[in-house]
């Protein structure tokens, strides 16, 4: 016969154990679910254009190069185009992010490209530069031919480019006939077809007149002396509220 306190101590003792068993399966059954569980991945909407390994669905056209090292694209020579082969891109947003090599370089992201291009020239005179140039009075050109405008067709609503090696990121959004370029969060442009624009100044400034709703996109490389490095262009349909 086993004693009154004796079978309480037994009783008690086991008690703790069940409690102590479940709290331990408890914090074990949370660590196996983090540890199976697949991770989740949250979809942003962005679908990356360069893949930071090679130059897959790009294609160069003019002179110069661009090659890809360490995630970046940068380039040789100019001035030419790396454009995207594989569709026109219209109501959406494309991101680029950048850095100059130097604390001032010279490119641009070119969209309204009416056409698969097969040389350089055709995209800056029929479609639409989005300059990258924080000093465009070093080549004696003023404020509608730097970092954020329609290269020599609008003026900057502001100048927030950062200089190199400083990342940039630039948002372009293709809204119909409507155009709006963002830098680093600040709004830089905001065009629609048709605003007025000045008279062109140079003949290497694009002609005036109305872009396709719809186009090509691509990366200028300038020259030697103008290298940008990207390493983002990711784009993602348009969704209006």
């Amino acid at each position: 016969m086993i004693k009154k306190n004796v079978l309480i101590a037994l009783l008690m003792g086991g008690i703790l154990s069940i409690f102590i068993g479940c709290t331990s399966s408890n914090k074990t059954t949370d660590a196996e679910k983090q540890t199976s569980s697949p991770s989740t991945k949250i979809d942003t909407g962005w679908r990356q254009l360069f893949n930071g390994k090679d130059l897959d669905g790009w294609k160069q056209v003019g002179p110069g190069s661009r090659y890809v090292k360490d995630g970046l694209t940068g380039s040789h020579g100019g001035m030419g185009l790396l454009y995207w082969t594989k569709e026109k891109f219209s109501n959406c947003i494309i991101r680029v992010v950048y850095k100059m090599e130097k604390s001032n370089s010279n490119s641009g992201v070119f969209i309204r490209i009416p056409i698969e291009p097969r040389e350089p020239w055709m995209p800056v005179f029929y479609g639409y530069e989005v300059q990258i140039d924080n000093h465009p009075e070093t080549s004696n050109e003023d404020e509608y031919h730097v970092t954020g405008t329609l290269y020599s067709l609008t003026k900057p609503l502001a100048k927030p480019g950062k200089p190199g090696p400083e990342w940039n990121t630039m948002e372009i959004t293709l809204d119909s006939t409507r155009t709006i370029v963002t830098v680093n969060g600040q709004k830089v442009t905001d065009y629609t077809e048709g605003a007025p624009t000045p008279e062109r100044k140079f003949d290497f400034e694009p002609f005036r007149g109305p872009r396709p709703v719809e186009g090509y996109i691509g990366l200028q490389n300038h020259g030697n002396d103008d290298v940008v490095f990207f390493k983002e262009v990711a784009v993602k349909p348009l969704v209006k509220k």
